[in-house]
């Protein structure tokens, strides 16, 4: 029985469940063929295509489309995945909108571009429904290679070298691979267990074994890694939460947004997953707009992202922003959080209204409090773990070229390296091309 979203504190059950099964339907329904025929009809098939250059991982945009229209979506997904092994989930939960789909030319000529990521998705779900693996793997080289993370970039960097001839490990420290295209994305983003799927799919390359339950540092160490495998690729991902400056964040309600999205993504049962009646988000980015729709979809009454600067320097995209006000989200920017108050746990939150000058952000002694009995942090993440003697640009693991670390023999890509945009796109390349890099490292 739902217990309704005036409930106080945070409970399970404020929806029932058939209210929860249709929230958490697929954001974008996929394309029927038709449609699909009907929307790579609209592409102009530029030469110098401007889609193509803001494609991280470089995928031949005209081609792939043009290979639809004429009929071959399966050909198109070889197309893709060339390029782009992740291709799959790409599609779904890639910004496009400030990606290829910003860059095409009826964007700029219309203000409506040709629908690139439905129709990636379109032909990469052909090509795994078919249930063939595309690729085949080249003549073993005898070489082994131990890559510590099985996220994007770390999938990314082995099914290449897996393809390649070359023998890989993965270690990944989680009950499950897939790094935050499992625990992370917002589940109506990703469906129907389509992160697991995907990797069960990868793995038909062969060549590659995950071995869970494996943490560097702790079961494992890089010394080690390096000793007993002929390359290392660390893509281990930002698992620190950076700290809110504010009062009373000890207080019970007070979490990591990213924990929260990954017990929505994990939960067997949604109408049992608790939610706040009011809450927070502090932060601008992908992660607060996912944590605050999550929340409404849940059937939260209130919900608020509460970001220190202006709007238009929010990390999430405009067309993000729509997304969490057309689900009713209240987005309050130009604020910073200076106390959680409440006895034990959340109650309320007391912000401060910020500016701008000469550059600097700071507060103007303005306050306004919030009801929030659950405040959700979506402030950034840091680099935990990183072995020493690894060199560092900044609070990320330096690299140069294609992923080369510090270390002979060691590689990293990914959201824990330096440079690059934190994006599941961004990853699969730096995974693709550190893959490409080892490759010439080992047979030269």
């Amino acid at each position: 029985m739902a217990q309704g979203q005036m409930a106080p504190g945070i409970v399970p059950g404020r929806l029932s469940s058939d209210e929860l099964t249709s929230n958490f339907t697929d954001l974008h329904p996929p394309l029927a063929p038709h449609e699909a025929a009907v929307a790579a009809d609209r592409c102009y098939f530029c030469y110098d295509a401007p889609c193509v250059t803001a494609c991280p991982t470089d995928i031949d945009i005209p081609l792939f489309i043009r290979q639809i229209q004429a009929g071959q979506p399966q050909a198109a997904g070889r197309t893709i995945l060339e390029q782009n092994i992740l291709g799959g989930m790409c599609a779904r939960v890639c910004p496009t909108e400030t990606l290829c789909e910003e860059a095409c030319v009826r964007e700029a000529a219309e203000g409506k571009p040709v629908e690139i990521g439905r129709l990636q998705r379109y032909s990469t779900d052909t090509v795994m429904v078919a249930g063939d693996h595309p690729f085949e793997r080249a003549a073993p080289t005898g070489k082994t290679v131990a890559v510590i993370g099985a996220g994007p970039a770390g999938l990314a960097c082995a099914h290449r070298l897996a393809m390649l001839g070359h023998d890989v490990v993965i270690h990944e420290s989680k009950p499950k691979p897939g790094g935050l295209n499992e625990y992370g994305i917002a589940a109506y983003k990703s469906t129907n267990d389509f992160a697991q799927a995907e990797v069960d799919w990868l793995l038909k390359i062969g060549g590659i074994a995950i071995e869970t339950g494996s943490v560097l540092g702790d079961t494992i160490s890089l010394d080690g890694l390096v000793e007993n495998y002929d390359a290392v690729f660390l893509s281990i991902g930002l698992a620190g939460v950076n700290a809110l400056r504010a009062q009373g964040t000890e207080k019970y309600g007070v979490r990591a947004a990213v924990d929260f999205i990954s017990d929505v993504r994990q939960a067997e049962d949604l109408a049992h997953l608790p939610v706040g009646r009011n809450v927070v988000v502090i932060g601008g980015g992908m992660t607060a707009v996912d944590a605050a729709v999550k929340s409404k979809l849940l059937g939260a009454e209130h919900v608020t992202i509460a970001y220190r600067r202006g709007r238009d320097a929010m990390g999430a995209s405009r067309y993000e922003q729509d997304l969490a006000a057309s689900h009713g989200v209240r987005i309050l920017t130009n604020v910073q959080p200076v106390a959680v108050y409440g006895n034990g746990s959340a109650v309320d939150i007391e912000l401060e209204y910020t500016t701008t000058r000469d550059g600097r952000l700071e507060g103007t002694g303005e306050m306004i409090r919030l009801p929030a009995d659950q405040v959700l942090k979506a402030i950034g993440q840091t680099l935990e773990g990183a072995p020493e003697g690894l060199a560092l640009d900044g609070n990320k693991i330096a690299v140069t070229g294609a992923g080369r670390t510090s270390l002979d023999g060691v590689w990293a890509g990914g959201d824990c390296a330096a440079g690059g945009e934190d994006l599941t796109v961004t990853a699969v390349a730096e995974g693709r091309d550190a893959a490409m890099d080892i490759h010439a490292t080992l047979v030269s």
